[in-house]
């Protein structure tokens, strides 16, 4: 029976992977700061998934709580999917909130990241997963750490995937766009092809089976913000400059 872990699975796409795996007859793992949200959303289901109260930007927390799954349980698969986002978007940077970004949407992949490969390394094989963003691709208008730190995930992944092969281990990004979460319960912007969490969970679970380097989705939604990401910056600037944005609606 093969074994995933997936952090920040007690809310949104983490949650959804966690409820999908789980129907598929895999060992789940899921740590989360608020144990309330497992026991509310993992009722019925506790004989084949363990719960871990962790904080991902601590890195002693979750090394630890992926050393105990992987020597209890074992280690196929790790899902890095914590992460937060901005509730209002600001012209001027909220620098305080940017920094706990940073620590929880990078650091907490590269610590997830590290106590993984301690076990799959030696073993040689595996799987690296980041959840990342098409926000990623370019520099958006008043989210300027969320977009840097998914940009950063993603060239951290590509990286990997170069790196590891050599040792059976597969990397995969995965950049979704606007899926129902709780991050994005607080946006007040349109939100173009947004979907449910439980069909997002589906085509990552579909990409990550086929060890896909970088997937990103929708496909049309997707296709326009990586055209984007490839134009000269000049025609990138007055593209999204053509939109006014009045951010005192947002907060």
């Amino acid at each position: 029976m093969k074994a995933v872990y997936i952090t920040g699975g007690t809310t949104g796409i983490g949650l959804e992977l966690a409820k999908l795996y789980l129907s598929q007859g895999w060992k789940v793992g899921v740590c989360g700061r608020d144990k309330s949200k497992f026991d509310e959303n993992f009722f019925s289901h506790r004989d084949n998934i363990t719960f871990y109260q962790v904080d991902v930007s601590k890195r002693e927390e979750i090394q630890a709580s992926i050393a105990d799954f992987s020597k209890s349980i074992g280690l196929d698969l790790l899902i890095a999917n914590a992460g937060i986002g901005y509730k209002f978007k600001s012209k001027v940077p909220d620098f305080e909130f940017s920094y706990k970004m940073v620590h929880i949407n990078l650091l907490g992949v590269m610590y997830s990241f590290e106590a993984a490969l301690a076990v799959m390394i030696p073993r040689g094989k595996g799987q690296l997963v980041a959840i990342s963003s098409i926000a990623g691709y370019n520099g958006l208008p008043g989210v300027s750490a969320y977009s840097a730190t998914k940009a950063a995930v993603q060239k951290y992944c590509e990286s990997l995937h170069l790196d590891l092969r050599k040792f059976n281990i597969n990397v995969t990004t995965i950049c979704p766009g606007f899926v129902e979460t709780p991050l994005t319960s607080t946006n007040r912007h349109s939100m173009p092809f947004i979907m449910k969490a439980s069909k997002a969970a589906v085509l990552i679970s579909k990409a990550i089976e086929r060890k896909k380097m970088i997937y990103a989705f929708p496909f049309l939604f997707s296709s326009f913000v990586r055209l984007l990401s490839i134009l000269p910056r000049t025609w990138y600037r007055f593209i999204i400059s053509r939109k006014s944005l009045d951010y005192s609606k947002e907060s």
